[in-house]
């Protein structure tokens, strides 16, 4: 049965793209077929796969116009592209009828094709991150490990709560991520005892730690993996992806 988890912060620069990128990624390696959906009008995640001007997008399926055009970027690896164009969307879509079960509707005739399909949801909690959650089972959370990345977190669970109430009763917070970590540092080692304290077993052991690596892979088009399989970067994500699967069992 596929699975379908949101990856959202409304906190920018967290490791949100990169965590959707490369545990995707890191999951195909481990033959699970895999779709990657651009939901961001920034389309970090598609640039990220060096597509700068796709035919096609989630935009135009979200308006209705198309069914959605899926890339395929590697061997258990697709992808649903976003483009600029996807900032108008949420005025577009405002008066629309059932306006947040647009994606849900999009993705049902073709999720059950994969075992996890990931949604990189934008830096904000409007309608294009409602319609994740509503289209998602799940929502796992990427934390920078700093004390103001924390500070925010009390909203987005508030909004995943009001989701789960009046518009997908199946949705929970499965996982936690730590990014951009540096154990040597006294103040990145409180704030995860602090995120562990609030969400517990919910947080991954697995670090995504500080590397330039997962910074310089997406100016080459591809994820940590085929840009450098011995960087640090690399390792975390093979982990998390390990364990993602491992809490499954």
């Amino acid at each position: 049965m596929s699975i379908t988890i949101a990856i959202s912060n409304h906190k920018g620069g967290v490791g949100k793209t990169t965590t959707c990128v490369n545990l995707g990624a890191g999951l195909a390696l481990l033959d699970k077929k895999i779709l990657l959906i651009d939901l961001d009008p920034q389309a970090n995640l598609t640039q990220s796969y060096g597509i700068s001007k796709p035919d096609s997008s989630i935009y135009e399926a979200l308006k209705g116009e198309q069914e959605a055009v899926v890339l395929n970027l590697n061997n258990n690896l697709d992808l649903i592209p976003s483009t600029l164009d996807l900032a108008g969307a949420e005025m577009e879509l405002n008066s629309e009828a059932g306006r947040e079960y647009i994606l849900d509707e999009i993705i049902s005739p073709i999720k059950d094709q994969y075992d996890y399909v990931l949604i990189d949801c934008p830096p904000s909690l409007g309608l294009l991150t409602i319609n994740a959650f509503t289209a998602a089972d799940e929502v796992i959370i990427p934390i920078q490990a700093h004390f103001l990345a924390i500070k925010g977190l009390t909203k987005i669970i508030e909004v995943i709560n009001k989701v789960k109430k009046r518009l997908n009763k199946k949705l929970i917070i499965t996982g936690v991520v730590v990014t951009l970590f540096d154990k040597r540092k006294i103040l990145h080692r409180d704030v995860v005892e602090t995120i562990v304290t609030y969400f517990q077993d919910k947080v991954y052991n697995t670090r995504i730690r500080q590397n330039v690596a997962l910074a310089e892979a997406p100016t080459q088009g591809v994820d940590i993996f085929r840009y450098q399989i011995k960087s640090n970067g690399a390792e975390d994500y093979k982990n998390l992806s390990t364990e993602f699967l491992q809490k499954r069992k």
